[in-house]
């Protein structure tokens, strides 16, 4: 029997509930709810304990420690049995100095973590085998769990659809119709989710998926599930076990429904509160100018949340004007000297296809946060002299459409700066060597 614990706790009050219960919500205020480890016994270990116990399994082929999120498994569930874990080895994703972009944004020290590389090619796996696993322990114990279900701007709902499909569960997504890419919309059809495409935003999808699971047989699989945040946040031990335990000063990080702002913030806690790190980085959320409520807010002094209706931008996945997540996220922002910052299409369209250049391959996401990163470089907010990591949210592969017409110069009103044109000629050496040695020297430029 593990030494270790969790239940959930009320992030604004005491009631507490076991795991393997049903809720989503504080049954006393409504208020959100946060798993809540029993950090007592977590410091039982010493932080050299720890370190050498993450770097044991970092040698293993079982797969439960060749996942970034069971390798941790004490700080995420910790009382799951083994066999119970539904896992497709998420996570231990790179962490990547990029010295030529740094140089070129003006920066000492930058790192890309690439989250998007995963089996699903997004951050979420790493929530949806938490949540996933918890729910397939709770079918064997006789939960009479009928499918899981999750509003979705396309890359929660493929995480969930994948996970799902290793457990042998049902799953439901609602989705936006047409707001998502081809290829965030094909995942969960291929793996044999029930895919409804509704005629509203996400907010519109959210609505919709919590009157669904309200009586407990379908499991709600959002962020508002704070299962979720438990495999997020393991992004921070990553990061802190790849940089050897020494943080990096600032981390921005796209926001849009927002639980991954406070799985964020909740990872570097665990890390301060058993040891293993002594400082916290400050914690920068980048949003697009066209669904920016949380920036709106933080411009108010996080007085309230206003609600609005999220316009289209390129970065679909943070199309939110009503994130769930709002509550955590404005705790982490304040426990992290951070600061909210809104970019234009223009520039996350640019800043995405500028990191291309220096070897990435970018979502608009991704996009969003170097963008940020440019503008607090340039006015001052981020100092030159600091190190710095960007959280890139997903793989570039699941938005062509964005690369495609970024760089046949067709995005609305977005001048293309980093577009790399294709040079249709003949097959004849002199029209071949005209163009090479025009690009050539254009290039050394």
């Amino acid at each position: 029997m593990s030494p270790f614990s969790a239940r959930f706790k009320n992030i604004n009050g005491d009631d507490t509930y076991p795991l393997d219960e049903i809720i989503y919500r504080s049954k006393i205020d409504n208020s959100l709810l946060e798993v809540e480890h029993d950090r007592n016994a977590l410091a039982s270990k010493s932080p050299e304990e720890w370190k050498a116990l993450f770097a044991s399994r970092r040698q293993s082929f079982n797969p439960v420690n060749t996942s970034g999120v069971w390798s941790k498994r004490e700080l995420v569930l910790p009382e799951i049995a083994e066999k119970d874990i539904i896992t497709l080895e998420e996570g231990f994703t790179p962490l990547i100095e990029s010295k030529t972009l740094a140089k070129e944004i003006g920066l000492k020290k930058l790192y890309m973590k690439l989250s998007g590389n995963s089996h699903t090619g997004s951050f979420k796996d790493l929530g949806m085998t938490v949540l996933v696993s918890q729910v397939h322990s709770m079918i064997q114990k006789g939960a009479p769990i009928q499918a899981v279900a999750c509003a979705s701007t396309g890359d929660t709902s493929a995480a969930l659809a994948a996970y799902c499909a290793k457990a042998g569960i049902p799953s439901i997504v609602f989705l936006p119709a047409g707001k998502i890419s081809t290829a965030q919309l094909i995942q969960p059809i291929s793996n044999g989710s029930i895919v409804l495409a509704l005629d509203t935003d996400f907010d519109g999808c959210m609505k919709i998926v919590q009157e669904v699971t309200a009586d407990n047989s379908i499991y709600l699989a959002n962020s508002m599930n704070s299962l979720r945040v438990e495999g997020q946040k393991t992004i921070s031990l990553e990061i802190c076990q790849q940089l050897n335990y020494q943080v990096p000063d600032t981390i921005i990080i796209p926001g849009g429904n927002l639980g991954n702002v406070s799985a964020l913030a909740k990872g570097f806690d665990d890390c301060l509160a058993i040891g293993l790190i002594q400082k916290k980085p400050r914690i920068i959320v980048a949003q697009t100018q066209a669904a920016a409520p949380f920036y709106q807010a933080f411009q108010r002094g996080f007085n309230q949340l206003e609600p609005l209706q999220a316009q289209k931008t390129l970065a679909s996945a943070i199309q939110i004007g009503n994130p769930v997540s709002y509550p955590k996220a404005v705790r982490a922002i304040q426990d992290y000297n951070g600061l909210v910052v809104a970019v234009s299409e223009e520039e996350l369209s640019n800043a995405a296809h500028r990191a291309d250049r220096f070897g990435f391959y970018t979502c608009p996401h991704t996009g969003v946060a170097l963008a940020a990163l440019e503008k607090l470089v340039e006015s001052g907010d981020i100092d030159k002299e600091e190190e710095v990591a960007i959280i890139s949210t997903a793989h570039g592969l699941k938005f062509t459409e964005f690369k495609v017409a970024y760089h046949e110069k067709s995005l609305k009103e977005i001048h293309s700066s980093f577009a790399n044109s294709v040079f249709y000629t003949p097959p004849q050496i002199d029209s071949v060597m005209d163009i090479l040695q025009k690009e050539m020297k254009a290039r050394q430029h």
